[in-house]
């Protein structure tokens, strides 16, 4: 908690600064300083007032935390909002989202969807998302035109899909996409298998292959409902995630996204592999997919991260909120009223997100030498008084509507609810028109 003789870019003085990292710390009369995109101090209000800055921010009645980390999510699908609603799951797919998804996903599409997601995460107060969607290209060039931090995991399926005629070509595609952007400071590209229904054991082998020579990530959907794992153990006698571990894909750098059913055996396999789990509570109710027992798995010392998913099976993409819900939820699957409490629920949509993708070490807490990617959350309004506990009221009596202020590497991307680079009513207007295309109005 020192910084050097140069001035500091910028030095925040909120009213309560929640590092994440040493766990439970609340900091009153603290501040914040920033220097070349970096967190250069975190020391009492007092000492920060002595140093040296080119600009000081006043944040009183806020609450300075690190970014929101959105850990699973399909961009582009923003487009698909409300298209298909009150379905279950393979339903929704086979008979909605797939055939949409070929008739009018193309580079356009994943372009204007993926900044529409881009400014609806950053005006919810997320700093970092990981996004899983075709034409990988085209949103890690919206992400880097945003200032925006993610993580983009290359569509593979054993089919032909936009953008990609086969699973050769996607991972072909995702090899070349490593290499042009593995110095990007905001971008990691990671490898994303859809799930074990729709990947041969083949292709897992390749996956498993290059992931492990590039030292990259595999980010994948698995045991999402109980019919797939089902119909796997009876097509195949195996569960799912049993045969990732089979195949050696389960490890530090394995995303397993939802994993609603989770046996002994699994759980096992998930701790001595020391796998992350990427929980997404609303899509999974709203889908009726099941339950993901968080607290059990939190217990066992298995990494939980939350994801909102995307859009079209959600429908928002509010960490925040989504991060309430999986307390509430979590409480309530494993019957006991501390489950998941709110600084772990905090915990788990940032510093979990973060080393789930690899990047604790940059991200996911305030910590000095960290990038500053953060949020001020405005706890000042009528809806979150009394304070007694800042971080249990940000999570049970705050919404995405109190995010004020928000910085990716020291920019500032949200300025008093503003967007600084995007604009919003272009977007607007954008995604209205895909929706009448879409829908086939021509009001």
């Amino acid at each position: 908690m020192t910084a050097t003789a140069a001035p500091l870019d910028l030095l925040l003085l909120p009213s309560w600064l929640v590092p994440v990292e040493p766990a439970g710390v609340v900091l009153k009369a603290h501040g914040l300083g920033i220097r070349d995109g970096r967190i250069a101090f975190i020391g009492p209000r007092e000492a920060a007032l002595k140093l040296a800055s080119k600009e000081t921010r006043e944040l009183p009645g806020m609450l300075l935390s690190p970014g929101l980390i959105n850990a699973h999510g399909h961009a582009a699908m923003s487009l698909f909002r409300g298209m298909a609603d009150d379905l279950p799951l393979m339903t929704w797919l086979e008979k909605h989202i797939w055939p949409a998804e070929a008739k009018w996903v193309d580079e356009a599409f994943v372009r204007d969807g993926t900044d529409l997601a881009i400014a609806e995460q950053l005006k919810g107060g997320i700093t970092c998302f990981s996004d899983m969607y075709f034409f990988p290209k085209v949103a890690s060039d919206c992400v880097h035109n945003s200032g925006m931090r993610a993580q983009i995991a290359i569509p593979i399926l054993d089919f032909p899909i936009p953008g990609a005629a086969s699973a050769d070509e996607a991972i072909r595609q995702g090899i070349e996409l490593f290499g042009d952007l593995k110095h990007h400071p905001r971008i990691k590209i990671t490898f994303g298998p859809h799930a074990p229904y729709t990947v041969c054991d083949a292709n897992l082998e390749k996956i498993r292959i290059i992931a492990e020579e590039l030292d990259a990530s595999i980010h994948m959907h698995v045991h999402e409902t109980a019919s797939e794992v089902l119909q796997a153990v009876d097509q195949t006698g195996e569960r799912p995630l049993a045969r990732l571990g089979r195949l050696g894909l389960l490890g530090p750098r394995f995303q397993a996204v939802h994993m609603t059913q989770i046996s002994e055996d699994d759980l096992a396999l998930l701790v001595e592999s020391n796998t992350s789990i990427i929980h997404c509570p609303e899509s999974n109710l709203k889908l009726a997919s099941g339950f993901c027992p968080v607290e059990r798995l939190w217990q066992a010392g298995i990494n939980v991260a939350i994801g909102t998913d995307g859009a079209a099976s959600n429908n928002d993409l509010d960490l925040l909120g989504e991060t309430r819900t999986a307390a509430m939820l979590a409480k309530a699957v494993a019957g006991s009223a501390t489950a998941l409490d709110a600084h772990r629920a905090l915990r788990m949509a940032t510093l979990n997100g973060a080393r789930a993708m690899g990047l604790e070490s940059e991200i996911g807490s305030l910590e000095v030498g960290k990038a500053a990617d953060m949020v001020a959350f405005d706890l000042s309004g009528l809806a979150q008084q009394p304070i007694y506990d800042p971080v249990s009221q940000l999570i049970y009596a705050t919404g995405r509507d109190c995010v004020k202020h928000l910085w990716v590497a020291g920019k500032q991307l949200l300025d008093d609810r503003r967007l600084t680079r995007m604009n919003e009513p272009e977007l607007v207007a954008s995604a209205i028109e895909w929706g009448r295309r879409i829908s086939g109005r021509h009001e």
